[in-house]
């Protein structure tokens, strides 16, 4: 459970919650850069269970010094309702993985997960292409999000999933008006024979956003022979951070994006929303150790 205000010095604070929560690397995150930034705020994390989010919220709306939190499993779609207002990215995704609290105590929700994920592609997508492909590997929670931001980056997107019609209902719902496919996921599996055209002017990348290949979890099975020349391989998973997946991407030649940039990413959004100040992110090698550690 979090500390109390007395114990902290009546210190602003923002916290994560969810269940469990001691796995959580955001208290690594937030506190290192509210250290480096000199702040007077804290950021904890609190243990709360699905039949106690609703008293949490009501009690933390009426603290002055809560600045809000970021919320984990499983109460990523629970707190929507539970909410005063959702933002439109929020909505688009249909979950929330922040809360700020504002001025008069009302709540908002939105989801920092899409930005955090388009981050570390963000100089390349600066750019003018004349064609984007995606190819997302995974039709849960996260692949949502990346889904939802990819389509706003005016990607085509291959879906896979091992249920392809679940993965085409994902489509259709976040971006009903988008030219995108559904396959299933041992599609991918197998090599393949077919001539990628020219890709010049073209954006291509791989984004695992399934669990496969996490600690404990069975292995992502992909052969490279269906990625295209060039292409950005992204694996969202951090534990281990690389993963063999990764690893295969690089011996393939493939420029990579580990899982760790994601989670520092959406964390940046959030740290401004709460504390209002821009986390020293020329210090990510260091924090990246502290994470590790």
């Amino acid at each position: 459970m979090s500390t109390t205000n007395e114990e902290a010095g009546a210190l602003p604070y923002a916290e994560v919650i969810g269940d469990p929560i001691a796995q959580s690397k955001s208290p690594v995150i937030h506190g290192f850069w509210i250290e480096k930034l000199g702040l007077s705020a804290r950021y904890d994390h609190c243990h709360v269970r699905l039949e106690d989010l609703e008293d949490y919220l009501a009690r933390r709306r009426t603290d002055p010094l809560w600045r809000g939190c970021n919320v984990t499993m499983p109460h990523k779609l629970a707190v929507m309702p539970l909410l005063d207002r959702l933002e439109p990215i929020a909505e688009a995704i249909g979950a929330v993985n922040t809360i700020v609290r504002e001025d008069d105590g009302t709540l908002t929700g939105t989801n920092t997960d899409a930005p955090g994920f388009l981050e570390p592609l963000r100089a390349t997508l600066d750019k003018t292409h004349l064609f984007r492909m995606a190819r997302v590997l995974g039709t849960g929670g996260a692949a949502r999000a990346i889904v939802a931001a990819l389509a706003r980056e005016h990607f085509t997107i291959v879906l896979a999933g091992r249920n392809p019609t679940k993965a085409r209902a994902m489509l259709d719902e976040l971006d009903p008006e988008g030219e995108h496919h559904a396959i299933a996921l041992d599609h991918f599996a197998d090599p393949t024979d077919f001539a990628f055209d020219d890709r010049q002017g073209c954006f291509d990348l791989i984004v695992n956003a399934s669990p496969l290949g996490m600690t404990g979890q069975p292995p992502l099975a992909f052969d490279f022979s269906h990625a295209p020349p060039a292409s950005v391989v992204y694996d969202i998973v951090t534990s281990p951070l690389e993963t063999d997946f990764l690893k295969a991407a690089q011996e393939a030649g493939f420029a990579t994006v580990d899982g760790l940039s994601m989670l520092i990413g959406q964390a940046d959004v959030a740290f401004e929303r709460f504390f209002g100040a821009k986390p020293p992110r020329e210090d990510d090698e260091e924090l990246r150790a502290r994470i590790l550690a």
